[in-house]
């Protein structure tokens, strides 16, 4: 089968079309023809090497990829799951070696695969299970009663956008940040406050919840400079990394999306927001597996609103 990997880490550039065997579903498994497979920041990690600690366990290539959508092929024996063979479907996939999302098939983890959203291409269906099941276990993390007030920075972002959403559904009132441009979109995902993003954005959320917000969940990488927008004994959510003592009493919450990739329930209740409307599914952009490293140079250019996405 095809898959898109690197053998040397690098650029763009160094993503090519690989040849691997093709994967039979073990115990508690079912196979994934894959059709589509959406591109974040986290794929370009696998490419460049940053995450080669965990990669070098195994040979070449490294093959990314965290979320697809596509058709159920097989059931492993004594697989226990609702699905059956031809559903469409979609899933969260944690990337080890040769083992990513950006192949034709997949076998994966039966607990990390749900029907896909009804009414749902596959491209779009794609662009949910990665960033919507880190902005679950965010909020999840936070723990934050209805009426409570959080912050999201890189609001118009995937995983800022379904942030706002899904903080919304949770009943919170949301302070969002967003470029001029962007400020209608992020209105439109539900945000009862948009701020200006830059540097000043901690003094500019202060200026509408003077005591400081609940928590803050930092989409777009903000770090120290926004721990002044959060009360004291508030709480902070990272998505990359980051570690720092954290002023006043605020607890930071470090998210690695990995510790919710077999959250079965989780992820089929994000399908049923998408079906219901609440969570909204933004493909920028689709490309074929020979164009891989061409997404990959526009995702890491900036300013892509929603999600690019490879077709197979």
């Amino acid at each position: 089968m095809r898959a898109i990997g690197v053998h040397t880490y690098g650029g763009p550039e160094a993503l090519e079309i690989v040849e691997l065997d093709d994967p039979s579903p073990g115990p508690g498994e079912v196979l994934v023809r894959v059709h589509a497979a959406a591109v974040n920041p986290t794929d370009t990690y696998v490419r460049t090497g940053a995450r080669r600690r965990r990669q070098q366990q195994h040979p070449p290539p490294y093959v990314p990829g965290m979320d697809v959508a596509g058709v159920l092929e097989a059931i492993g024996d004594g697989t226990a799951t609702d699905l059956e063979i031809g559903a469409a479907v979609m899933a969260i996939v944690v990337p080890d070696g040769a083992h990513g999302g950006y192949a034709e098939r997949l076998a994966l983890p039966a607990d990390s695969v749900v029907a896909a959203p009804a009414g749902t291409t596959h491209r779009e269906a794609c662009t949910l299970p990665m960033n919507g099941l880190t902005a679950r276990m965010a909020l999840d993390r936070f723990a934050l009663a209805p009426g409570q007030v959080l912050a999201v920075t890189g609001a118009a972002g995937t995983l800022g956008g379904y942030l706002v959403e899904l903080a919304k559904a949770d009943g919170l009132t949301v302070v969002a940040d967003a470029a001029p441009a962007d400020e209608q979109l992020v209105t439109g995902f539900g945000a009862d406050v948009v701020v200006r993003r830059g540097d000043d954005v901690a003094a500019r959320i202060r200026e509408h919840v003077g005591e400081g917000v609940d928590a803050l969940a930092d989409a777009s990488v903000q770090n120290a400079a926004v721990f002044d927008a959060i009360r004291d004994g508030g709480a902070y959510a990272t998505f990359r990394g980051f570690e720092t003592e954290m002023p006043r009493g605020i607890t930071h919450h470090a998210i690695w999306v990995r510790e919710y990739a077999r959250e079965r329930d989780a992820l089929a209740r994000l399908a049923r927001q998408a079906e219901d409307g609440v969570l909204t599914l933004r493909v920028a952009d689709t490309f074929p597996p020979e164009r891989a490293g061409e997404a990959h140079r526009l995702l890491e250019a900036g300013g892509v609103r929603g999600r690019l996405v490879i077709e197979f």
